[in-house]
């Protein structure tokens, strides 16, 4: 039985399912949310977990049998306005709840003797490369992180490879691109195509979109699978993992897949923009087999579906 932390969120839903395509019992956590997404009722075990507490997070070994831990749960922060667009409030009670969350999954992994340990990490360790598209082999820039988000996420990289250290567990570090689709939060500050698409769908203000502008995307029913696929593959050659498409996207491809989605809709861009850089997938590939299944014009026609009959 796998452990999904985070698992009714939009990453950790989709990873559930995909495990259980593969064959895999799952059990899933979650601190806030009781709904059920439809793909997964009546397939998954839900415990409710507030992954800061230590007890209750070892609690879960004495009533499962979990063999491996995908850990996705992540206390959602409150924003404040700043000069600079939107900051985390209180960064340090953020850093805070996260690390406790860490440490308390990393000494679960151990005390249980899981198999694997995967914990997300980010594309946005790799800004600061100079390359159109990063792969893992890349040292990682020197810089100062300006946000407590990707401070978490360079930190959470170390610290689960010292703390598996020793141990039977297998580390697996998913440096995530830029994942969208059902159960995302369309208002989200940094990715607009959502909120476009919802907008388009459901009817509301329209985000002002760059025709030229786009990079790294991913549908998340494709990013869960690559995550299950490498919590389950009999042999994982590296401990990092980038895990998105494989290829840059521009937003007048997904302008172009959605007025063909929507009968009679039109989808007028700005103008200008550029391409940022992409994550090289080939290591996921080679060690999974790992291909994405939905381009652009199957991801947004299956997310306009997805919008006509779920709430998010």
């Amino acid at each position: 039985m796998i452990l999904v932390t985070g698992g009714l969120g939009m990453i950790g839903a989709h990873t559930a399912q995909a495990l259980l395509d593969l064959g895999e019992e799952v059990v899933v956590t979650s601190h806030h949310s009781v709904d059920v997404p439809s793909f997964l009722a009546g397939r998954v075990i839900v415990e409710q977990l507030d992954v800061t507490d230590r007890d209750a997070f070892l609690d879960l070994g004495k009533r499962h049998e979990i063999t491996g831990i995908v850990h996705l749960a992540a206390p959602r922060p409150s924003f404040a306005p700043s000069p600079t667009g939107a900051s985390i409030a209180d960064p340090v009670e953020f850093l805070r709840s996260n690390t406790t969350g860490l440490y308390n999954a990393l000494e679960a992994a151990r005390a249980w003797q899981v198999r694997r340990f995967a914990v997300a990490s980010s594309i946005g360790l790799y800004i600061g490369r100079p390359e159109s598209s990063w792969h893992e082999e890349l040292a990682l820039p020197a810089m100062t992180l300006d946000n407590p988000i990707l401070a978490f996420k360079e930190a959470a990289e170390p610290l689960t490879q010292q703390a598996l250290a020793g141990s039977a567990v297998q580390p697996v570090i998913l440096r995530l691109g830029t994942i969208w689709g059902p159960l995302g939060d369309p208002t989200s500050p940094f990715y607009p195509i959502p909120s476009l698409i919802t907008a388009v769908v459901r009817g509301g203000e329209r985000p002002q979109v760059y025709g030229d502008d786009g990079g790294d995307r991913c549908y998340v029913p494709d990013a869960g699978r690559a995550i299950a696929l490498l919590m389950t593959v009999p042999t994982l050659n590296h401990d990092t993992y980038n895990v998105s498409s494989g290829r840059p996207v521009a937003n007048h491809e997904f302008a172009t897949a959605l007025e063909a989605a929507v009968p009679g809709a039109q989808v007028p861009l700005t103008s200008g923009g550029q391409l940022e850089p992409y994550l090289d997938i080939t290591r996921l590939t080679a060690d999974t087999g790992f291909t994405p299944r939905f381009d652009t014009a199957t991801a947004v026609a299956d997310f306009v579906g997805w919008l006509g009959t779920n709430p998010r």
